[in-house]
């Protein structure tokens, strides 16, 4: 957030310079590019989601998700890493009614990234789930959402590192 707000600041201060060089009958009335425009028109691409991101969260798991014929609490912690080029590995460990059914799994992932900063993450493994995402433009973090039956997921991943 940081990095958009210097980024914003920057502009600022450089069309303000800008400004202050030209005569005032030179300029025009109206500006059609001010700083919020600017700020809009960032876009996300695959590079947006690089590096670690740590990830935790607790609820219920619906059927069919890891077996369960009934609404079961769950909990699920890890790193995400993403390499910047629609590939990634996670590294999670996943309890489902008190018992521990995954731990420390390396799972590989693939993602995508849409120029409006939404895109989908896919575990890939026999059955893996699919997430929706949502990317703040500097990267830094992400919400996303499980977008198969019986997963409860929903949550923000903050960057912990850029590797």
């Amino acid at each position: 957030m940081r990095n958009k707000q210097f980024r914003i600041f920057v502009a600022l201060l450089f069309g303000l310079t800008l400004a202050a060089c030209q005569s005032v009958s030179a300029m025009p009335a109206v500006q059609s590019d001010t700083v919020k425009e600017a700020a809009e028109k960032e876009e996300c691409t695959l590079a947006t989601l690089t590096g670690t991101y740590l990830s935790a969260h607790a609820g219920p798991i619906l059927p069919p998700a890891f077996g369960v014929t009934e609404s079961t609490p769950g909990a699920d912690a890890g790193f995400r890493k993403f390499n910047g080029d629609g590939t990634g590995t996670d590294i999670v460990t996943v309890r489902v009614n008190g018992d521990i059914v995954l731990e420390n799994a390396v799972v590989p992932t693939s993602y995508t990234v849409n120029a409006d900063c939404t895109g989908s993450i896919t575990v890939l493994i026999d059955g893996g789930p699919t997430f929706g995402i949502f990317l703040a433009p500097d990267g830094e973090e992400f919400a996303e959402i499980a977008t198969d039956p019986g997963n409860y997921v929903s949550r923000v991943n903050q960057r912990v590192s850029s590797k």
